[in-house]
């Protein structure tokens, strides 16, 4: 197995070559286990880098909220900065720095608004932070229009220190739908795969769960083989999963909540790529246990399981359109990798992708309108989005080794996996490819994410 991406890269070229669709498989899979480099695991984010941003985004101040005097300790977190934190993210706004502002208003009566028009700020946001009963602290925020003097938003939530993070992202959320009339994403999760190899010596894999901004991480499965294609359910309360724990791959669904974990599928040959339907009855996941990498549908109520696709070369990565009416894949029935849309009933598949001579891991945007996909461009592997209106495709990435593209559950942003200087790390850029972003973890590689939906 090569620890190098070098020679993954030249691997995945020499892909095509290989004669039947059993090997041409098992090394994908295996191609997907060197992915996971050998390095410390990932923990706590440490910063998100925005590396390309826009000058078009509303201006808006975030003014650190009041804490009270009389308090003897500090908070945990600071609210105000992971609220403007998430707003810079989202490539939506511009958040303007402190060191600029005229003054650090807390209540709504110490707010001159002739102050923020001098800074050009279009909103501003206020806050403070008060003991409460029993342990707890008030948080209250206010959202302004500078320009017409008007409160747009104010709340008051009562909650225990530690969970003042996750208000934070709340109230960017709330922050952000009542500005651009759309919905956030900020209070989502995000499920990824880590690596860790001990100067001692054996491998350890985690699959955790974090924040969207990639705090908070928790352990969901812990192993000393790989771990591949971590899924959603609808209702974000379980993972399904790919584990080589006995040395084969298997599937698994995983009750986040209190670790329970269900074995899905362990059929001779290759079990893996799960994919929960819409309304989280069916997984449709890709088996060989017929001799070729097929498509299947398996009912999680009945267990019956249902061969979809029907074909010599490799059908796998199966994902579901909003609606459940159809599923895209990856097949080289054309030759080389291609994207494939077929009625999740059954029936003839249509061919979706054709420029670029490898394209693939394809995932539907929430609306429905357009995928996020893998394709290889001059002989990179860059984040893509395809309209399937116009067919266009676009480009959004410029690394060399970019895969597992994830929208966010609003459609704004796509999470992936990149590498940057040798070394794995997530990233996420806009739909429209206008903002990009690294995100730094305090030690380690991370692979394989995939954004939650909005249900935690």
């Amino acid at each position: 197995m090569t620890s190098s991406k070098d020679q993954v890269a030249s691997t995945k070229l020499r892909m095509a070559g290989i004669r039947t669709g059993f090997q041409r498989f098992y090394l994908f899979l295996l191609l997907a286990a060197c992915n996971l480099l050998l390095a410390p695991e990932g923990r706590a984010l440490l910063t998100i880098e925005i590396t390309q941003g826009v000058d078009s985004g509303i201006p808006i101040a975030v003014v650190p909220f009041g804490w009270d005097a009389k308090a003897k300790t500090a908070l945990p977190h600071d609210v105000a900065a992971v609220v403007d934190a998430d707003l810079a993210r989202s490539g939506r706004f511009l958040t303007l720095p402190k060191k600029d502002f005229l003054a650090m208003p807390h209540q709504d009566r110490d707010v001159t608004f002739k102050d923020w028009r001098l800074l050009k700020a279009e909103a501003l946001v206020i806050g403070s932070i008060a003991p409460a009963a029993t342990g707890k602290v008030e948080v209250q925020f206010r959202l302004y229009d500078v320009f017409r003097e008007k409160q747009l938003a104010g709340y008051s939530y009562t909650v225990n220190p530690e969970a003042l993070r996750g208000l934070a992202h709340q109230i960017a959320d709330v922050i952000y739908e009542k500005l651009t009339g759309e919905p956030g994403a900020f209070n989502t999760r995000i499920a990824y795969v880590t690596h860790e190899t001990p100067r001692a010596g054996t491998a350890v894999y985690k699959l955790q769960v974090a924040d969207s901004d990639g705090y908070s991480p928790q352990t969901i499965v812990q192993t000393t083989e790989p771990l591949l294609s971590p899924a959603w359910s609808p209702d974000g309360r379980r993972l399904a999963y790919v584990s080589f724990e006995d040395k084969r791959s298997k599937v698994y669904l995983q009750n986040i909540a209190d670790g329970r974990r269900e074995l899905i599928a362990e059929h001779r040959g290759i079990n893996s790529a799960p994919a929960f339907s819409p309304d989280g009855k069916r997984l449709a996941l890709t088996l060989s246990r017929d001799g070729n990498p097929e498509i299947y549908l398996f009912d999680l109520a009945t267990r019956a399981l249902r061969r979809l696709t029907s074909h010599p070369a490799i059908d796998t990565e199966p994902a579901w359109s909003p609606d459940g009416r159809y599923l895209v894949f990856t097949s080289d029935r054309a030759g080389k990798p291609q994207i494939y849309r077929m009625n999740a009933e059954g029936g003839e598949a249509e061919r979706l992708t054709f420029e670029g001579d490898y394209n693939a891991r394809a995932s539907y945007s929430p609306d429905g309108k357009m995928l996020t996909l893998v394709s290889r461009q001059e002989g990179l592997y860059r984040i893509a989005t395809l309209r399937l209106d116009t067919r266009a495709l676009q480009v959004l990435t410029d690394t060399a080794l970019d895969e597992s593209p994830s929208f966010a559950p609003n459609g704004r942003l796509i999470i992936y996996a990149t590498e940057v200087r040798g070394r794995g790390l997530l990233a996420s850029v806009s739909a429209d490819g206008r903002v990009r972003q690294l995100y730094r973890f305090a030690e380690g590689e991370v692979r394989e994410p995939v954004w939650s939906p909005y249900n935690r």
